[in-house]
């Protein structure tokens, strides 16, 4: 009786590096550095090649998001525990949800949708004969009440364009002050024999093309520029060329709205991220006998600002779904709204609670404060963006 040994498979060869020969031991050559993987590969690799090296968007999103979601302060209390590894770091994820939100958003409604008006009819501009031609007192104060109202109506469209106001108050008073002119040539034509009625070029319309006003008069660049005395003669001119450019862009946004909420939505995730550190030094201020690191309160910030991207992100997705031609979608759809839109506070003060460890009184005071202070760097924030969207456009 013979005994066969078994036959034992050979041992893989080892991988070698392509460039130097060296054993392989990672991704990476540890001699050269040249990693394993090349550019001759299946494209659809690359897609995510690219989310992993910028946003860091692999199998740690689906750790990183629910907790994000639905346990306050959970990421924040992993992060400073050391727990790093598994989940998106959090400026990463910060610029990934804010991009998205917005992103989303700036497909997620239109301006010119609501209602009859288009953006041209925005800013109404008044019938250049409509005054001037009426033969008679009460045709005259119908025309008169008409172009006030519509007047009124294009002020409360757009009370968010800077100057805007103060033109459309400008408009007010020329209609009313043609309205007079028109009304004492009718009184003159009623008393005088013979009198004839004609339509006069004094009583010429308002013109409602928008005008951006400083002081009592609208800008102008030859005869109203703006001039602060104690600034170089460059930096007024600079000044005085944004101005220009802003009310060039008021009339493209009277034609379309939507070119001055795209360039907003561009600029304020830049925005936000600028205002970060600002936020970070109040929970500094606001926590300073907690003896924490300035770092341990950006990444708060960090965290906290992700969770509201990404609740944005569920409202307009939700809002979306309402509106659709999915009818039995609206219902749920609008209550899951609601129900993200009463979480967002929520959750922030739950995860103030959990990171910092304060009762409840003291954390519903740091919380109110926190949100003024806030709410004010956030206001001048979007009109510094507003105003630099309306001058860069």
């Amino acid at each position: 009786m013979t005994i066969t040994e078994p036959t034992l498979p050979e041992p893989a060869a080892t991988p070698r590096c392509q460039n130097c020969g060296l054993p392989l031991l990672g991704d990476h050559c540890y001699r050269c550095g040249q990693p394993v993987r090349g550019l001759v590969r299946h494209f659809s690799s690359f897609i995510g090649d690219f989310f992993d090296s910028v946003f860091e968007l692999d199998g740690r999103i689906v750790q990183t998001i629910g907790p994000l979601l639905l346990r306050p302060g959970f990421l924040s209390a992993e992060y400073f525990a050391g727990r790093r590894v598994r989940y998106v770091s959090p400026v990463r994820l910060f610029v990934f949800l804010s991009l998205l939100a917005f992103f989303v958003a700036q497909f997620g409604f239109d301006l010119n949708s609501n209602g009859d008006a288009s953006g041209t009819d925005a800013l109404v501009s008044v019938d250049a004969g409509a005054l001037a031609s009426a033969n008679s007192e009460a045709e005259l104060i119908a025309r008169r009440d008409q172009a006030l109202a519509q007047i009124a109506k294009a002020k409360a469209e757009v009370t968010e364009v800077p100057g805007l106001a103060q033109s459309m108050a400008a408009a007010e008073r020329q209609v009313m002050q043609a309205a007079d002119r028109r009304l004492a040539q009718l009184q003159e034509a009623a008393v005088s024999p013979g009198g004839s009625l004609t339509a006069t070029e004094d009583a010429s319309p308002p013109s409602t093309s928008p005008r951006i006003s400083f002081g009592e008069r609208p800008w102008d660049a030859q005869t109203n520029p703006i001039k602060i005395a104690w600034l170089p003669a460059g930096v007024n001119d600079r000044i005085n060329h944004w101005v220009e450019r802003g009310q060039r862009n008021i009339e493209r946004i009277q034609k379309d709205p939507n070119q001055l909420k795209d360039a907003v939505l561009s600029a304020l995730p830049s925005t936000l991220f600028i205002l970060m550190p600002l936020f970070a030094l109040l929970l500094k201020i606001t926590f300073l006998f907690k003896r924490r690191l300035y770092m341990e309160h950006l990444i708060v910030a960090l965290h906290s600002h992700a969770f509201l991207f990404a609740a944005l992100f569920l409202m307009m997705v939700f809002g979306q779904l309402a509106d659709s031609a999915w009818r039995w979608l609206a219902v749920p759809a609008r209550w899951l709204e609601v129900v993200v839109a009463v979480w967002m506070p929520v959750y922030l003060l739950l995860m103030q609670k959990r990171v910092y460890g304060q009762g409840w009184l003291l954390t519903g005071w740091n919380y109110a404060w926190l949100g003024m202070w806030y709410m004010i760097l956030l206001s001048i924030g979007i009109t510094a963006t507003l105003l630099f969207s309306l001058v860069a456009m």
